[in-house]
This record gives C-alpha cells, structure tokens and sequence, in this order.
C-alpha cells in the first residue's frame, strides 16, 4: 500500500517565510493603546522605559508585511522550522469520523513549543540594541524556557518571575530554565516592590500571569540596559508567530487541502494569531482556499476572556505598569483557578485577536480541563504523541469538531495547531488517570 502523500507534508528550509505578516494592517477600526495617565494614544516613548526602538516600531506598525533577519531566518532552523503539518489517521479512525484532520507539529521544537518563534526576534532586536539582560513573565514554564534558552545564542543573561501555581506544580521547569542559565524566581516574589506588596496581601494567592508581567516590567524601568520581553498578547509578538500560519498555508496548498475550521488554544493569544491570523487576512484579500474557513480559538473555563470577557480598554498586567489595551478581558485583577494549562491562565486577550473576534472572523468556545485532559490521552494513545495541556484543549476542539462531522455524515477538513508537548505537564496527566484532577470550570465573572 502506497503512503498517502498527506500523511505528513514538510517543507524545505529555505520555505522558511521570508516575512512575518501583520494583521494591524487588515483589521479595521484597530484601537491604539492608551497612555493611562492621559487617556491618549499611547506614544512610542511610553513604552521605553521597558522595550528597544525595534520592538517599539514593529508594535506600532501598520506594515503588511515586515523582513525577517536573515540571522533569525538560520536561527528558526535551529528550532525545527518549518514545522510538519501532518495527519491524525489514527485518531480519524478511533472517532470513526469522516473528517480529516490534520495538526501543526510545534511540539518538535527543542523547546517544546511554538514560543521560540517570538523569543529568537525578540533576543536578536535587544542584542542589536545593546540590551545585556531581559526580564519576563510565564504561565506553565514554555515562554521561560524558550527566552532563556535563544537569550544563550545573543549573550543576553534573563530573569524569569513564573506564576507560584505552575512553579509549585512543576518544579522541572525551574530545572530547565536554570540549566539555559536563566534566574527563575516563583511569582509574587520578595525580588520585586510589586511582589512583595502582593504577598503582604495575599500571602497564600497562587499568583497570576498579569502579576508577573508586573514584577518582570517593574524589575525593567527601574534598571538601565534591562529591557521586557513579553511572550504574547501585544502586536509585535503576534507578528513573529505568524510564521507557524504562513508555513501551514503553504503546506495545505502542497496537499491540496481546504480547510473547514482551523483551530487553536487561545490564553493570551500568540498560538492562536500564529496559526489563524495570516489565514483570516488571506481570507480578507480574497484567497479562495479560505473562502469557507471558519477559525475557533478554545479557552480554558478558568479563563474565558473572549468566551465571558467584556471588550473594553484594559491593563495588560496587574499592577498598572502596561499602557491601557483594547481587549477582551475579565479584568486585569482577575485571578484565575489553578489549572495545569498555565499559558492559557490570562485575564486578557490579544488586541489583535481580540479585534477579529469582534469582528467576526473568530469563533470562541471553552472547556474544562477534566475535557481537555480526556482529549490529550486518546491522542496520546493513537497518535503517539502527549500534548501539552495547553494544546489539549485546541485537540479537544478539533475532537468535537470531527465528532459533528460524525454525527452529520459530511467530510471536514479540520487543521488544529499542536502547540507543544507535554513531556513536563505529566502531574496533570497522572491526575487525571488517577481521578484527581479538579474541575477548572468558573461561574464568577
């Protein structure tokens, strides 16, 4: 038997894009940030104190498409881009659908997941400008891991505050950014005037990820050649993820594959931009590949900002220190429940995705983790591959997607972003084989 030619398209490396698209000049009526102060349009001096020029310009451009640094292009390889986009056959048969459904393998990166994409620009630009250090937040322990490993190929040395719950939760993270030789500290932490004023009030609280941009921007603005370096959420971060959707378009052109839905975990939105964002924009410009797409973003219940959110100027951190963003949000002081999906554990939305979705060019749903969990372990045991839990809920999505299609009898291409692995989430698994793992789901927003 001959193998099916989608069972898995690669591309070469020198279909590495060669530009990263930006959907700030496709979205109609893009509200700017707001200096909170004066309730202004934010300027490009406001966000000085903690990011360089270059990361300030591309914030702001409107550009539809910006050049990718060859040193970053040579870099990308290193991370095993391109990415495969390969089909779930396994699955399709266990569900006894008639979809296809295919995935973006971001889990082959050394790092685990897609957030190298972002960390190698970002690394680069601060380099470039004479940054010796970086500060950042992260959720579940991917965004720490992939900007204290490409901070090594700039000589930059960084600081990471990771959210108390995760860093409880999975103490091999510390591990492994430590082995990249990144300081890590449990957030709120004693390392920062913020942090401290949050233990002081609530000294048992798990933490947040809008509390540890807060120490991580605090710890920036009060020490020259430091500088932020934010894993999702702003314009400039969706931009250099773009590289995971402009990859997958092509590869869909290769296997001749028109997309029904195309799915993605959404927290505070990088994944989902990447993966959706060029596509919605090729949609806009008429590309009849798209023509019939619909694009879902899954939430997790402990944090639905589009699902549940208000659309309203917002901060992108707890403390204050971000310029006032348009987004979905449940409220930048919103802490939500303990979940093993860390990355998707934000009060907010992406400005940017948030637009689409205000528009209607996204879909939004949401599951509990008990769901998503249930998801990772059939795909664990059909195709093979643990997903991070993160990527367990854009699976559970695409799961129910096929089960629909199913229960319809139609054919439906169905594309989902496999954001990471879940090599080091293996507690939340062991929980849920055992029949510990608790409910995520919310009611009080």
């Amino acid at each position: 038997m001959a193998i099916p030619k989608d069972i898995r398209i690669n591309l070469a490396n020198e279909d590495i894009p060669k530009r990263w698209y930006n959907f700030a000049s496709d979205v109609p009526d893009l509200a700017p940030p707001l200096n909170p102060g004066t309730r202004e349009p934010a300027k490009p001096s406001d966000f000085e104190p903690i990011f360089c020029k270059e990361i300030i310009r591309q914030e702001g451009s409107t550009e539809r498409w910006i050049d990718i640094p060859e040193e970053v292009r040579e870099a990308l390889i290193s991370l095993n881009r391109p990415a495969p986009l390969q089909r779930a056959y396994r699955l399709e048969k266990a569900l006894k659908t008639p979809a296809k459904i295919y995935f973006k393998r971001e889990d082959m990166s050394p790092l685990g997941s897609h957030k190298g994409n972002t960390a190698l620009a970002q690394a680069y630009y601060n380099a470039e400008a004479g940054i010796h250090t970086l500060t950042t937040e992260t959720g579940a322990g991917q965004w720490g891991t992939a900007l204290a490993m490409v901070s090594n190929l700039f000589d930059i040395d960084t600081t990471v505050f990771m959210v108390k719950g995760s860093y409880m939760a999975k103490p091999l993270r510390k591990t492994i950014i430590n082995t990249y030789g990144a300081t890590i500290y449990a957030s709120p932490s004693e390392q920062t005037e913020f942090g401290r004023k949050v233990l002081k009030e609530h000294p048992d609280t798990p933490g947040s990820l809008g509390i540890a941009i807060s120490e991580a921007c605090e710890m920036a603005a009060k020490n020259d050649g430091v500088c932020y370096s934010l894993g999702s959420v702003l314009n400039h971060v969706m931009l250099h993820q773009s590289v995971i959707g402009l990859e997958t378009t092509k590869q869909m052109e290769i296997g001749e594959i028109t997309p029904d839905v195309v799915i993605a975990c959404a927290g505070g939105g990088s994944n989902l931009a990447g993966m959706t964002l060029p596509m919605i924009g090729a949609k806009l410009a008429g590309n009849k590949m798209f023509e019939n797409t619909r694009f879902k973003a899954v939430e997790p219940k402990a944090a639905p900002s589009m699902t549940k959110g208000e659309f309203k100027y917002d901060f992108g951190d707890t403390a204050g220190f971000t310029p006032l963003l348009m987004m979905y949000t449940l409220g930048s002081d919103f802490i939500p429940s303990s979940i093993h999906a860390g990355g998707l554990r934000y009060h907010g939305m992406s400005p940017l995705v948030s637009a689409a979705y205000h528009h209607g060019y996204l879909e939004s749903t949401s599951y509990d983790q008990t769901e998503t969990f249930e998801a990772g372990v059939l795909f664990a045991r059909t195709e093979g591959i643990i997903p991070a839990p993160e990527s367990c809920h854009a699976l559970k999505g695409a799961i129910d997607e096929a089960l629909d299609a199913k229960a319809k009898n139609e054919e439906r291409s169905i594309v989902f972003c496999l954001s990471g692995h879940g090599l080091l989430d293996l507690y939340g698994y062991e929980q849920y084989l055992n029949g510990t793992l608790p409910s995520s789901e919310r009611s009080d927003y």
